[in-house]
């Protein structure tokens, strides 16, 4: 029985009518069943329309995101209304946005312990799927996220506020770099090591050992919202490569870039039920998700939600990228320009929001004044408004983020910091700000602000969700050991 769930994301202008050329297939019923023998739709679809609402004008996106649940299994999606699947319904507010008028779909219990049970019986038949294909496959999906990069970089435009540009580089970054991991995890994967047991005192080489590295099993994902796709392949690319299958959290605000991300890896040709989409309230679904007895792995990526985590987790193997207070130390010696165009790039790019974000400077008083300067010439440069635009500064993800950042900046005032700019909010839009004279008493001086604010002191990394560890870390070594029946130096 065809079984077919419509659910609205259209953003329009009264009387108007555009659609994103990939979602457009959908109307065209005459070419459906072509369509179908590309990949490109399916009769078991899901259509996701949101209505946004941009302050006085109404703004018109189609998403199709066809999710193909008869062949690529348990994955939880939006809706406006009621749906037949299981659940209660939590509304989505994306407050750059001002409005938004949307619900997810939460996955109730017994559905998530079916999806668990699936993850596992997926892996089981993965793991014995030779690397070269694992690896052949990812390509394609690889070529397929970077085909679909409009569509999906305007999801991150609507739902996160990132600029339309970053919005684009995210999403053919991302395909880089699980093109990337299918190299890496060939080079890592293909290897192993051959011992000998006369290397400990008193034992002949009556024995050999050969080692290699086999998946952990089921890998639960929690990416982020600032890098939704990003930050979600670079768990799910080394998980698959691995021979794990995975089971994916993304973020509310984020979600629908994600799943729509996630449909590229099933239009590729991934097995059903090897990677499973779940959206939910982390506050709701979280606990039960992390201390699931079915996961063998937990790679998150966020900020003091990582404590909990590790917390509750138990004997798990974990990954946590979690917030810091990155600071740019500059030398009496340094050029100056450099230094402010790098200020610039690490402190304020997507307003701020990133783990690798310069969150402090720390600079040699002799030439601080200096330093101050050129960078405030930059900051007066920076462009201030919506995402749409290519705005450099854009409003940050949540109300609860601006008066946060707000809280940092008061405090900061309040305790006698030189602001080298007005303090200027609307909403959730924050102007980019450069703080001169912290002192360590000002709370701006050791959290992290995940805003367009940048404290200087007087007197960006490489997280650890690299492909390699990646891949090490979703992996186990195993070893065969082999009795000889007398000791022998022709091998080894």
């Amino acid at each position: 029985m065809v079984q077919i769930v419509s659910i609205l994301i259209t953003i329009s202008r009264p009387n108007s009518h555009h659609t994103l050329p990939f979602t457009s297939l959908h109307h065209k019923n005459k070419k459906k069943k072509e369509n179908i023998k590309r990949g490109c739709l399916s009769f078991d679809l899901f259509v996701v329309l949101v209505w946004f609402l941009c302050k006085d004008q109404w703004l018109e996106v189609e998403l199709l995101v066809t999710l193909l649940m008869e062949k690529c299994s348990n994955t939880m999606l939006m809706e406006n209304g009621r749906n037949p699947l299981l659940g209660k319904v939590l509304p989505l507010s994306i407050q750059p946005l001002e409005k938004l008028s949307t619900k997810f779909k939460l996955v109730h219990r017994r559905r998530l312990t079916k999806l668990w049970k699936a993850a596992k019986t997926a892996q089981k038949s993965w793991v014995k799927t030779p690397l070269w294909r694992r690896a052949e496959l990812l390509h394609k999906a690889a070529a397929i996220l970077k085909e679909h990069k409009a569509p999906i970089a305007e999801c991150l435009v609507k739902e996160i506020a990132k600029p339309a540009k970053d919005a684009v580089t995210e999403v053919v970054r991302s395909g880089d770099l699980v093109s990337y991991c299918a190299e890496e995890g060939v080079r890592i994967l293909g290897e192993g090591k051959f011992l000998v047991s006369d290397s400990f005192p008193g034992n002949d080489r009556t024995k050999y050992c050969l080692t290699s590295k086999i998946p952990l099993g089921v890998i639960l994902a929690i990416p982020p919202f600032n890098y939704p796709v990003n930050l979600a392949v670079s768990k799910i690319a080394p998980a698959l490569i691995a021979g794990n299958s995975l089971v994916l959290k993304p973020p509310t605000q984020g979600a629908v870039a994600a799943l729509h991300m996630v449909h590229c890896f099933h239009l590729a040709g991934f097995p059903k039920g090897l990677i499973s989409c779940v959206t939910g309230k982390g506050s709701e679904i979280g606990d039960f998700l992390t201390m699931h007895p079915a996961v063998n792995c937990i790679s998150f990526t966020g900020g003091d939600t990582g404590i909990s985590i590790s917390k509750k987790a138990g004997m798990v193997p974990l990954q946590m990228e979690l917030g810091g207070k990155d600071a740019c130390i500059v030398l009496e010696d340094a050029d100056l320009d450099l230094v402010a165009a790098n200020i610039i790039k690490g402190g304020f790019s997507y307003s701020g929001q990133r783990c690798t974000a310069v969150k402090v400077v720390l600079v040699m008083e002799s030439v601080a004044d200096a330093l101050v300067q050129k960078v405030k010439a930059k900051v007066a440069k920076l462009t201030v408004g919506p995402p749409e635009n290519n705005c450099d500064i854009t409003p940050v993800v949540s109300e609860s983020s601006a008066n946060y950042i707000e809280g940092l900046v008061l405090d900061a005032k309040q305790k006698g910091a030189t602001f080298c700019q007005e303090y200027k909010r609307e909403g959730n839009l924050i102007w980019p700000l450069l703080l001169d004279n912290v002192r360590p008493d000002m709370r701006i001086a050791w959290e992290e602000p995940f805003g367009p604010v940048l404290p200087g002191f007087k007197d960006s990394g490489i997280g650890s969700q690299g492909v390699t560890n990646s891949i090490n870390m979703m992996t186990k070594v195993k070893s065969t050991v082999i009795n000889l029946p007398s000791p022998t130096y022709t091998m080894g």
